[in-house]
């Protein structure tokens, strides 16, 4: 659900900005020090934003270093719920109680991913970027993954593809889905489709949206195309194409999905329950439909760019 702040009087969608944004730090001074076992996600297969995270854990092998906790996809007005009653790790029934615990005052929506520290029973951050970019440089100790996602040489080319695919698509499909004025729906979702042929022109050429090295801002999009036909073009009315329309797009996702273990971090049954049962603004019967039958362990033949 959203909050009134996140609405405009022309009816756009405004998303509120994340509250907690600490870091954590090499420095085993510093009030977040980097080690094995103190910190902990909230997250959830549903969500995008999530989504990024969960796959940067993945690849950076820290699944020993940092737990998981997935909260249930259906979400009601006191928001994220944990699956069995209460959270192992803290003892909460709603992920709302984590926010509280840290800011009792805390009145935004609350949302995911949440980095927690199990020591001093308090948020870190809850902001997608800053986490995603924690995983990847602050626990290099204690994985044995080389894997950089934002390494410095290519860090202003990263940054100018995160900046245009964040406001275009990733928050745009949320823009079409969420405006309550036409001008507003068609607005956004001309930018959404506009910025979808430019990034199917780009990958006509590389095998990724940076050359043929994979970094964040690969998997900055994953999660909104995995989404885009099942949720997003219907549910959200972005409907002049679908990915599987898009022939370097939908490779390019095929690619990403068949990486290293990530389709083990794409959950349709969450995805499309969250979608279709939490937005009674957009799906008042809650119908959540069984389809599109997506086939996406094929072969892609987008290794063929990384000769060029």
């Amino acid at each position: 659900m959203l909050h009134h702040e996140e609405k405009t009087d022309e009816g756009k969608f405004l998303r509120q900005e994340d509250q907690f944004r600490s870091w954590i730090e090499s420095s085993a001074s510093s009030k977040f020090p980097a080690t094995s076992g103190r910190y902990h996600l909230y997250v959830s297969f549903a969500c995008p934003w999530a989504h990024r995270v969960i796959i940067v854990r993945r690849l950076k092998k820290l699944e020993n270093v940092i737990g998981m906790t997935i909260v249930d996809p259906i979400r009601d007005e006191r928001g994220w719920v944990f699956n069995d009653q209460k959270d192992p790790i803290s003892g909460f029934e709603y992920l709302s109680q984590a926010y509280i615990s840290t800011d009792p005052n805390y009145e935004a929506r609350v949302t995911v991913p949440v980095l927690w520290d199990s020591k001093t029973c308090q948020i870190v951050s809850n902001c997608d970027d800053d986490i995603m970019r924690m995983l990847n440089s602050r626990f290099d100790d204690f994985t044995d993954s080389n894997l950089d996602l934002y390494p410095a040489e290519l860090r202003p080319e990263i940054d100018e593809v995160n900046d245009l695919i964040y406001a275009n698509v990733n928050d745009g499909v949320y823009r079409s889905g969420f405006a309550t004025t036409q001008k507003a729906y068609e607005v956004a979702v001309h930018r959404v489709f506009e910025t979808l042929d430019l990034l199917e022109i780009r990958l006509s050429e590389h095998r990724y949206l940076i050359g043929n090295r994979l970094t964040e801002a690969d998997w900055r999009l994953f999660p909104t195309l995995i989404r885009f036909d099942t949720v997003y073009y219907g549910h959200f009315k972005c409907n002049l194409k679908r990915i599987i329309d898009y022939p370097n797009l939908y490779g390019y996702m095929c690619d990403l999905y068949c990486h290293d273990d990530i389709a083990e971090t794409v959950n349709f049954d969450h995805i499309k329950r969250h979608y279709y049962m939490t937005h009674p603004e957009i799906n008042p019967t809650r119908v959540v439909p069984i389809g599109p039958n997506l086939k996406l362990d094929v072969p892609n033949n987008r290794e063929r760019l990384s000769n060029k």
